[in-house]
This record gives C-alpha cells, structure tokens and sequence, in this order.
C-alpha cells in the first residue's frame, strides 16, 4: 500500500537533503511505530505520506512515493484527504473551530455528508476516545492531553484506510495514553487500518506494533523489521528493553509479562540496601510556598482546589497526575501568568501576585508546553542574544555556545527556530530561559519530542542545575524521567494533591505512575536499570 522509491526532500534553505533516497514498503494493514533520534527525518517521512511534503512545507523533491496507488505529490493534501488522516505533534495546529463536537463534524461537513452519518460518526469518535464529557466544551478550554485526544478523534471521524500519527501521546498522562493505543490497535484489528505511528516513548506502544521502523538519520538508510530484532540493533530503547540487552535476556523481552521470567533470578542476586528518602530540610525558606490556593477558569471550570505545596532550596519535585489534573494551572500561578482568586503564592520569598511576569522572570525559569511561545528570533543562536538582552546581561557567545552544545542543538545555531523538530524546540525553549541563571525552574512537559539519548542529557543537565542548587518543578508524564531525577513526587487529580512523598516510594506504590524496571521489580529501590545494574552481587 505504501512504497518510497528513491525518495529523497531537502527543505528550502537547508544545507542538504532530511531524507535521501529512501527506498522502502510498508505493509498493508499493519502497527508500524516508526521510531529514531529527534530530527532524524521521522516528521518529514509521515508528512510525505498525504503531501503536505513539499505543498504546505516547501522544498525539493526526488523519487516516487505510491499511496494505494496515488501519489501524493500530484494529488496533494486535499487528494489524500479521503486516504490518509494525520495528527500532528502540535494538536492546535489542526483545529478550525472553538467547540469539541462542532470540530469532530467540521471534516464530515466538507465532505458533504448527509446529517445522520455525521452524527453517528461524531457520537463513535466521541465513545472511542473516551471524551464524550467534552463535547460542549471550548477546545480552547482543553489542557494539552484533552486537545490531542480531540485531534486523533476528529481525523478518526473520517475513517481513513491509513492512519498516520506524530507522536500522538506526547502530552497524555500513561492511563490516557494506554486508552488512545488500545483504540488504535482495536481499529487496526477490527477494521484493518494501517497504522503508521512515530513516537518516543517507546514503553508505551512497542507491544502494540507489527513492526518497527528506525531512522537513523544523517542520511542513513531506515531499517524495517519485526520489534525484537530491531530494537535489538539500535540505540534507542526503553528501560525493560535497556535493561534485557545489558544482561543479555534472550529472547528480549517487550513487555513487563515477558520480563517477569527473568526477575525473579536477579532478585536473588540483589544486595541488601536501604531505601533512599528525599533530603531533608536545610533550614533555609522555602523556594516555592503554596497555601490553600483556588483557580477556576472563566468557564466554570475548577482547575485547583485549596491547593498547599512547600518546596525547599535544591530540591527536585515532579509534579504528576492525569491530563486536566491542574498541574499546568499551578505552574502559570508560579510564575505570575495566573492570579489566585483564593489563596497565596510565595516564590523565593515574594508575593508572586505582588510582582509581574518580568519581575519573577528575573530569577524563575519557565518552559510551558508549548514552546513556540518563548521562540522569537530569526535564529536559534539568536534566541539566547535575545534573552540576555531581555535580562540586561552582557553579551557572551562562548557561554552561549557551551548551553547549545549540552542541549546538542549548536549545530542548529543558524537555523530559523520554526524549521526545528518539536524536541529541538523545547531544548532551544530550555536554553533560553537558562541563560539567565534562574534560581527556579518550572518544566511543563519538557520530554516532548525528545529520544532517550537526548532525555538522558536533560537529565544529566538538570542534576547539575540541582546540585548547583538550584530548584526544580517539573510537571509531567513522563515516569521513566521522575524516575531517573526526581527527589519527590506530588501527585495531583481534579485540582487537588493526593499523594506527596518520596519519588521511590510514590512510584512503587503507584499502579499507574511506576516505571518499567519497578513494575518488573516491584521494589523501591528499583526505579531505572542503572538502579539494577549497581545492586547486583
């Protein structure tokens, strides 16, 4: 069904070809997640799949690709409309209209189709993805996770024979995540839909997918095959898969079930060690203080219910819960972008509502979840000249460089930030707001778009930032991340905080946010394969 012959695009301006002379086939029917480091061409490869490569993004074109027989070059977007549904990283890109039902109806209007089809579409859609207690709700009222869900529904609607996703649960919390997968390989099972799937959190769906697609990018050839035997060969794995190759599990395992045949040996090879508790109190202020605060938002919606957090110099918190849960809503009133209508706010011991948003800027770092919003500059060098100047601080291009290169970006110094991936723009976002040496940062979903290599970085990065004491917020869903970094886990859900303790023991009491080595292991000493690796006798 799907076929690249000696394909090859190069955009406008770019220095040489994202892909070249691709040759490949995809199996009709079939999950196929392709995967591969940030900016290695995987967006491209499924732009080119309904034409929006080259008409929507511009830029040089080489060889044939065949979709059913189409192509979509000739055909275009509005050719492959019928064919090929997509969703994108970003899931605001794709929205006409501000209400969740009108926007899931606003494809099938287009189409013309009769009123009853419609409606039985929209109410199916709406049942899949588990969101029909959003219909009346402005899609501008939606957190990130919400807004993707109605994404993947509304180009559901239009039952296209081949679904193309770009990571389409970067922005979901696991159960949601879990939910969005299990409805896709149910319309891949049931109605023979090809699937085709990039995403980064490879935990997530690889026991779903038939194959694997990896692109290694700098103009290597992809490599197609069967999930084991790929992920076998190439360097981006998640942690269960990580942790198999180092101790060479045979057959590697895919899935905790298949893992637990090998647990219980390295149990018995483990050394006694007591379990590590998040650092106490230094006596200091604390960096963050919040006392019973209240948000609801102009449409009625409570997003946070007499919330109290306290949180010292140094320390590393992750700030977790379902999509909606009021985690993006505590971190805009901690930086001034919200104003509590009940409640207080200190921030390095100030009256966050007594200051503006360039006041608190001074010395707390923010990257919200899209970071689009902090890119101004014609280059990615000429976002932090910008920053500094927005700071009143000297000029320092070596300094500057040095930020690039921890973030791996430097060799993007000259490009325009709209023509980066979406994981190269949150590490541009991140060094950005670093430059000015805050002394708080606040991370909304900062693994987005990022490949474990890359993840691994930010994680080194922002243990240094914690070591240098500097203080830490991060919301998000990502476990493995909290996992590896974090020093305490508060937990959030209808705009309240249930849970608040130490990451290890959160996480190993937790049934949805654990990791994968402490599902397997079952014991909170356990949270990363290096946590394994350094116990064994």
């Amino acid at each position: 069904m799907i076929s690249f012959d000696h394909f090859s695009f190069q955009y406008a301006g770019a220095a040489r070809p994202v892909l070249q002379d691709v040759s490949l086939r995809l199996p009709e029917g079939a999950f196929i997640l392709v995967i591969g480091p940030s900016g290695a061409g995987k967006s491209t490869f499924l732009r080119a799949l309904n034409g929006l490569v080259p008409h929507f993004y511009g830029g040089k074109v080489g060889g044939v690709v065949r979709v059913d027989g189409r192509d979509p070059v000739q055909a275009e977007p509005r050719g492959m409309s019928d064919l090929v549904g997509m969703v994108f990283q970003d899931p605001e890109s794709g929205f006409v209209v501000d209400v969740v039902e009108d926007e899931l109806a606003f494809a099938l209007e287009n189409w013309a189709l009769p009123q009853e089809v419609m409606r039985k579409r929209v109410e199916e859609v709406l049942d899949q993805l588990r969101i029909a207690h959003l219909r009346s709700r402005p899609v501008s009222s939606l957190s990130g996770g919400e807004k993707q869900r109605v994404a993947i529904a509304s180009v559901l609607s239009l039952h296209p024979q081949i679904l193309v996703l770009d990571e389409p649960t970067s922005q979901l919390d696991p159960q949601a995540a879990e939910e969005v997968l299990l409805a896709l390989r149910q319309l891949n099972e049931d109605l023979g839909i090809t699937v085709v799937l990039s995403e980064h959190r490879l935990e997530r769906v690889v026991q779903y997918a038939d194959y694997v697609l990896y692109w290694p990018g700098e103009g290597e050839a992809p490599v197609l095959g069967r999930p084991a035997e790929v992920l076998m060969q190439v360097p981006l794995t998640p942690p269960l898969i990580a942790l198999g190759k180092a101790l060479g599990w045979e057959p590697l395992p895919l899935t905790i079930k298949e893992g637990r045949r090998f647990a219980q040996g390295i149990k018995e090879r483990l050394r006694p060690a007591a379990e590590a508790d998040a650092a106490p109190w230094n006596g200091h202020e604390p960096s963050l203080l919040v006392d019973r605060l209240w948000h609801r938002y102009a449409n009625g919606v409570e997003a946070l219910r007499s919330v109290s957090l306290r949180v010292a110099p140094g320390e590393f918190v992750a700030l977790m819960g379902r999509n909606g849960s009021g985690k993006s809503t505590l971190l805009k009133h901690l930086v001034g972008l919200l104003k509590p209508a009940q409640g207080t706010v200190q921030v390095l011991g100030q009256d966050a509502s007594r200051l503006s948003t360039e006041q608190l800027a001074a010395r707390v770092a923010y990257v919200p979840q899209n970071p689009d919003r902090l890119l101004f500059a014609e280059t990615v060098a000429g976002e932090l000249l910008l920053s500094r100047r927005a700071h009143g601080l000297p000029l320092d291009p070596l300094a500057d460089r040095a930020l690039l290169e921890r973030l791996g970006i430097q060799h993007l110094a000259g490009q325009h930030p709209r023509d980066l991936s979406v994981g190269e723009k949150q590490r541009l976002a991140l060094a950005a707001v670093l430059v000015a040496d805050p002394d708080l940062i606040l991370l909304d979903e900062p693994t987005r778009g990022l490949d474990y290599v890359q993840k691994h970085h930010l994680a080194a990065l922002l243990q240094e930032l914690r070591a240098a004491g500097k203080t830490v917020l991060m919301a998000t869903h990502d476990v493995e991340l909290v996992a590896a970094t974090a020093d305490r886990v508060v937990l959030m859900a209808e705009g309240q905080i249930v849970v608040d303790g130490p990451a290890r023991r959160v996480m190993a009491e937790s049934m949805v946010f654990a990791s994968q080595v402490n599902k397997l292991f079952r014991d909170p000493r356990l949270l990363t394969p290096e946590d394994v690796l350094s116990s064994l006798n």
